[in-house]
């Protein structure tokens, strides 16, 4: 396989003063002295193709003939053999936000997903040469990669199992976007294109199970907090028994305890304000 080839080129200025000293001197010679002079008038014509520009970030691809010569990457006017073709490329970052397209995830679960990819052109050989449209190559090969991937990772991690660890779509955020670069350097190396960056730009469950996955989503989340709730309420009464008993506030027997424990659970789990109930009577009664 071909490389890309850095080339050097002529001055354009130094060919500048040469075209127009022959063209005004010809033009001159012709009317004053001789019609041979009409010679220099066509040689400074033909120099004048031959000149182009290289703004920055930008590059020329250089061939005679259909056969590549190298590349142009400095910047600045330039005269080159005026039988090249001359192709421009640009080596700026350019930056692609793909469409929303539906996907299963691992699970299954229908998604719509969408990636921001931020690449340049690194080899102008491959990215003239190996690939018929490097533009609408990244966009198909992102399209495809983000397709892939999806498929690799679970939407979410609804089980509390101990494997939070797991890495899922919505909450690894860090991971999935260095597989999806690697994904797509992989893809797009090909064409001769750099990835910068690459990570999802959107990420939703399809229309369809949305709203049945909005409330698998509010139910986990209800049954985390509970499980806090719970376990801080066990600590506070427990906390509040020992201080009882260390302090000699006041004796409970086990169905006292009981009965002091359930009203603390039920006033500290409780989603509602507890009314308390003043007992004017005796602890038995």
């Amino acid at each position: 396989m071909r490389e890309e080839k850095i080339i050097k080129v002529s001055s354009g200025y130094v060919f500048l003063f040469i075209a127009l000293l022959l063209i005004f001197g010809g033009v001159y010679g012709a009317f004053n002295i001789s019609e041979f002079f009409i010679i220099s008038i066509v040689l400074g014509i033909f120099l004048v193709p031959g000149f182009f520009l290289v703004n920055p970030n930008t590059s020329k691809v250089v061939l005679l003939f259909g056969k590549y010569v190298g590349t142009v990457k400095e910047n600045g006017f330039f005269w080159a053999n005026p039988f090249y073709t001359k192709k421009g490329i640009s080596l700026r970052a350019s930056n692609f936000d793909s469409e929303r397209v539906k996907v299963n995830d691992k699970l299954g679960n229908p998604i719509m997903i969408s990636t921001i990819l931020v690449w340049k052109v690194e080899d102008t050989y491959k990215a003239a040469f190996d690939v018929d449209n490097y533009e609408n190559f990244v966009r198909v090969q992102s399209d495809a990669a983000v397709r892939k991937l999806a498929s690799l990772y679970p939407y979410d991690n609804f089980e509390d199992d101990g494997k939070d660890e797991e890495i899922t779509l919505r909450a690894s955020v860090n991971e999935v976007s260095l597989a999806l670069e690697k994904e797509l350097s992989e893809r797009l190396d090909m064409a001769g294109i750099e990835v910068l960056e690459a990570r999802i730009g959107y990420l939703a469950y399809a229309q369809e199970i949305a709203s049945a996955m909005l409330k698998r989503q509010q139910a986990t989340a209800i049954i985390a907090a509970r499980h806090k709730i719970v376990e801080g309420a066990v600590s506070m009464v427990e906390m509040a028994l020992d201080k009882l008993n260390e302090k000699e506030i006041v004796e409970l027997d086990e169905e006292r305890k009981a009965a002091m424990v359930s009203n603390l659970m039920v006033i500290l789990c409780s989603d509602k304000d507890a009314t308390p109930i003043v007992n004017a009577g005796t602890l038995s009664h």
